[in-house]
């Protein structure tokens, strides 16, 4: 890299917010997933003017640029490819303002999403999307993969909680898109599209978040069940019923023997499968959404219906549901995550169908995750020192998306695409809406800087 260019970025941005050894540079290379590329440069951007300035100078001297956070997403969509220049944002993370009169939080990307909950929080608000890394993870890769959490299933996602944004395209231009307002149709919806781009558009340097009032009450509740079939059938009968439980989280029999070592979680002998539910709202009418929630629970199959008496037993079970994801990459260091969506109908075809293909390809599979809204982590445990299953890997993940496509469902939904699901997304998306995809990258990037090489399946000009 051409050292005027280092000048001038150190210029933009100060000296000592630059990181030019390559030892220093290292750990910027990947994300939380297998995936690591080196990159040429780091920065450390403070300011939307900064910002500005740092993509501007990558447009006129050809410098791919990739925007990150904290580093915890799982797709490899943060791993600087063409190497270049990673832009770090996370000292961006002031808490502009909270306006409790309008429900509405500014932030800058780099705040984590507990800032955000706990500044909303003190004016009896909080944000949705709530990740289970909302403790490290920030805003900016939360609208960056669109990532919802648990309470997706009945608050919505950061598209449906993000009023507006504050950005710099690829080419320098800054735009400010959406309302202060939660109502509003002026022009595109240009919030929406840039949630969950990945940061191939633009760069996010503020967020406008809708808040939600706190809930007087909140209850949680467990369902153990003999087998998948029987808790994916209580699934489809839960959320098919008026009242919408504001969590509903599922563990399969292999997830429940990992997490009965890491968490005190005590379940029925022969549980095969555990559905983890919570119900929020009025004080006065939360005893009332238990019981519909035990009615629709119950079924062929059910061991046990059980509501949380108190924090200890809430606290065990969200520690047993946390424990899951750890424990897994420590069994399974070179598994391979995906989290597909299905229509919530079709969650007892999707179960079985991925018994049929761990069968099929003798690879062990573990799904957990958002059952409410048909949004399943779905875990090949493969071990690279079997060699039937290094063979069979990606013949299985092939089986597994067109499964979920044959079930009306999608690839992703709330992982993203980075590296690891760019080469299948064809499968999903036909050839004209591909093309259109890329002509509005085209649009707000036209030379190609930010985030190269994600979202798109590569072709010989990529």
């Amino acid at each position: 890299m051409r050292a005027s260019f280092r000048q001038l970025l150190a210029r933009a941005l100060g000296p000592e917010n630059v990181l030019e050894d390559p030892g220093d540079c290292w750990t910027y290379g990947y994300d939380n997933s297998r995936h690591h590329a080196p990159p040429d440069l780091v920065g450390f951007a403070t300011t939307h003017e900064q910002v500005k300035d740092v993509v501007r100078l990558c447009n006129e001297h050809s410098v791919a640029l990739v925007a990150r956070g904290r580093g915890t997403g799982t797709t490899g969509a943060t791993v600087p490819l063409r190497g270049g220049l990673v832009l770090s944002l996370e000292r961006m993370d002031r808490i502009v303002n909270v306006d409790a009169d309008n429900r509405v939080a500014v932030v800058e990307p780099g705040t984590t999403n507990q800032a955000v909950q706990d500044a909303a929080a003190r004016e009896g608000f909080f944000w949705p999307p709530d990740p289970t890394s909302a403790a490290y993870c920030t805003v900016g890769g939360n609208l960056a993969y669109n990532s919802a959490g648990p309470r997706g299933v009945k608050y919505g996602t950061p598209r449906e909680n993000t009023l507006g944004l504050r950005a710099i395209t690829g080419d320098g231009g800054e735009i400010r898109t959406g309302v202060y307002t939660t109502k509003g149709v002026v022009g595109y919806d240009l919030t929406r599209l840039l949630i969950g781009s990945e940061g191939t558009l633009a760069v996010i340097t503020e967020a406008t978040l809708k808040l939600t009032p706190l809930p007087q009450a909140r209850r949680a509740m467990s369902a153990a069940y003999a087998d998948v079939t029987a808790a994916a059938q209580a699934i489809a009968r839960i959320m098919a019923q008026p009242l919408t439980p504001s969590i509903l989280e599922f563990i399969d029999a292999t997830g429940i023997e990992l997490v009965r070592g890491q968490a005190a979680v005590q379940l029925p002998e022969g549980t095969g499968s555990l559905l983890i539910l919570e119900a929020d709202g009025p004080a006065d009418c939360i005893q009332g959404a238990v019981e519909a929630i035990r009615v629709a629970a119950t079924g062929p199959g059910l061991l046990e219906f059980a509501a949380a008496d108190g924090p200890e037993q809430v606290g065990q079970l969200w520690a047993a549901r946390k424990a899951l994801s750890p424990a897994l990459r420590e069994l399974a260091p070179k598994k391979i995550n995906e989290d597909v969506v299905v229509p919530v109908s079709r969650i007892p075809d999707l179960i079985d169908g991925l018994t049929e293909l761990s069968e099929r390809y003798r690879i062990p599979i573990v799904s957990f995750g958002h059952a409410g809204n048909g949004n399943l982590h779905v875990n090949l445990l493969v071990d690279p020192d079997v060699p039937q299953q290094i063979r069979s890997a990606q013949p299985c993940l092939q089986a597994l998306f067109r499964l979920v496509l044959n079930l009306h469902g999608t690839l992703s939904g709330e992982h993203g695409i980075g590296i690891e699901k760019r080469d299948y997304v064809g499968l999903e998306i036909e050839p004209v809406t591909l093309e259109l995809m890329r002509r509005i990258k085209r649009q707000f990037d036209p030379n190609g800087i930010l985030n190269p090489g994600k979202v798109f399946p590569l072709t010989r000009d990529s």
